[in-house]
């Protein structure tokens, strides 16, 4: 699969099944997001592979009211960061989320061209989950990247729209609207 198609093919399913993860897979997955670039090569990322079933559990303990579709995960993964060890430019501007965002974005097409999902979520406590995956005071819990299979079926636990969301890909927004050409045009 080439990069188009993976990008193509990447979708933020919620119907899983569950999947065998191998040490050979998370390695795949962690080397893919190593060599996204970052400011001045600082790799300011921390990944948590999170496939044991207890320390699953206790991570489902911290997911927000909705997210119970990700209990059918085989993985999950918490993408943690800190602004001291990246790039801060003159003016404030922070680039340790921007960095780890797009290494992160490598992992996700990664998985996708393994035929896995890759869900990121923004809904868990941070706090607890930090916790859980014992991530320092320190650190931002940026997100949680859900891994699992595609069930050919949609599963019960999802919400009407959860499952309606499934059977075809979410509206994209017209290229007119965020993609400007030589001055910002807000619309």
């Amino acid at each position: 699969m080439n990069v188009k198609k993976a990008i193509e093919t990447r979708r933020a399913y919620r119907s899983l099944d569950q999947i065998e993860i191998t040490d050979e897979m998370v390695e795949d997955l962690a080397k893919s997001a190593s060599l996204s670039p970052s400011c001045f090569n600082n790799q300011p990322w921390k990944y948590v592979f999170v496939r044991d079933e207890e320390k699953l559990d206790e991570l489902h303990e911290t997911l927000s009211n909705n997210n119970e579709w990700a209990y059918n995960s085989s993985m999950i993964i918490g993408v943690a960061a800190k602004k001291d060890d990246d790039c801060v430019i003159k003016g404030g501007r922070e680039y340790y989320l921007f960095d780890t965002g797009l290494a992160t974005s490598m992992l996700v097409l990664r998985a996708t061209e393994m035929g896995l999902v890759a869900h990121p979520i923004a809904g868990y406590s941070e706090s607890k989950a930090k916790e859980v995956m014992s991530i320092p005071d320190d650190y931002r819990l940026i997100t949680l990247v859900i891994v699992g299979k595609h069930s050919d079926e949609i599963r019960d636990e999802l919400t009407e729209k959860q499952a309606n969301r499934e059977k075809e890909r979410p509206p994209r927004k017209d290229l007119e609207e965020f993609a400007f050409h030589n001055e910002f045009n807000n619309i």
